[in-house]
């Protein structure tokens, strides 16, 4: 239908259908490559839901956000809005916003392991944080809280804000053609599409990890919830300090080992290629092993009940 170098270098003149078609071919591209705006989020939701149905469901809100955004970027596309990623670099902030993001809702699950915030009313929560004793003990501080889902599609939002070279072509190259401003949302909606189709099968892929090993429902809920709340919580703050990096010494973002292969996220190695190895490969798959080593030591009578 398309041939790679049509789908990376669209030529002007495309019909309405065929520049949908390629923005939602480029969408599962962007979906199943390893992307630093989806694969440490949808990874950190997925195994934190720990069965098929809820990792797909946790690609799915997390693209939902994420396709709306794209609706957004695409309109200011047509309209030569977008044209401000063309004089700044917005990576560093999108990052830093990103980490932060992470990084609550990683404390709110871990109910102030690491950090004691009264995270529980900002997640809708009635319940005390605290007790009410003098010493102001927080409740339940070893709990580990289900993983809120409805971040995620807060997360597909501000992440959708980065853009590399997949949101660079349906931005400045097939949004452009449509025919009215009416027209611009679809190009990114459909791309969103495209996303949430890839993002739906790794978040399955994600969420069943822990199912390799024989362990109980229970503890595979321990296991999960644990890896993805310090996933969030550490990998929040790995993309905050990149951020941040970026920020100050915007040459970083420029820094790429060439690996040779023309699709992009796969040609080359850089911060985007770091913090998805950093987010997911050493933060995420660490955790997983560090919550499985964690229950598989522990005696029958101190197993966690996880509900």
């Amino acid at each position: 239908m398309f041939d790679l170098g049509t789908l990376l270098n669209p030529p002007a003149g495309l019909t309405m259908t065929a520049i949908l078609a390629i923005a939602f071919i480029l969408g599962t591209l962007h979906g199943i490559t390893p992307d630093e705006h989806t694969w440490p989020i949808t990874f950190s939701y997925s195994v934190g839901s720990y069965s098929t149905r809820g990792g797909m469901k946790s690609g799915f809100v997390f693209s939902l956000g994420f396709m709306s955004q794209r609706a957004v970027l695409t309109t200011l596309g047509f309209v030569g809005l977008a044209a401000v990623y063309k004089i700044y670099n917005l990576d560093g902030p999108v990052y830093i916003v990103v980490g932060f993001v992470m990084f609550m809702a990683g404390a709110y699950i871990l109910k102030g392991k690491y950090l004691h915030l009264p995270l529980d009313r900002l997640f809708g929560s009635k319940k005390e944080h605290h007790t009410s004793d003098a010493e102001r003990l927080p409740l339940h501080e070893t709990d580990i809280k289900p993983v809120p889902l409805k971040m995620a599609t807060l997360h597909g939002f501000v992440a959708g804000w980065g853009i590399g070279a997949y949101a660079s072509i349906i931005t400045f190259i097939l949004a452009p053609q449509v025919p009215t401003v009416f027209f611009a949302p679809f190009v990114g909606l459909f791309f969103g599409l495209g996303t949430m189709c890839m993002q739906i099968v790794l978040g399955s892929v994600f969420a069943n990890i822990m199912r390799v090993k024989k362990l109980t429902v229970s503890q595979i809920k321990y296991v999960g919830r644990s890896a993805a709340a310090r996933t969030l919580y550490f990998g929040g703050l790995a993309f905050a300090m990149i951020g941040a990096l970026i920020v100050a010494f915007p040459i970083l973002d420029k820094i790429a080992i060439s690996t040779g292969n023309p699709i992009p996220n796969l040609d080359s190695i850089g911060v985007a290629a770091v913090l998805v190895i950093c987010v997911v490969g050493l933060i995420g798959f660490g955790n997983i092993y560090r919550g499985y080593r964690e229950i598989t030591r522990k005696p029958a009578s101190l197993q966690p009940n996880v509900t």
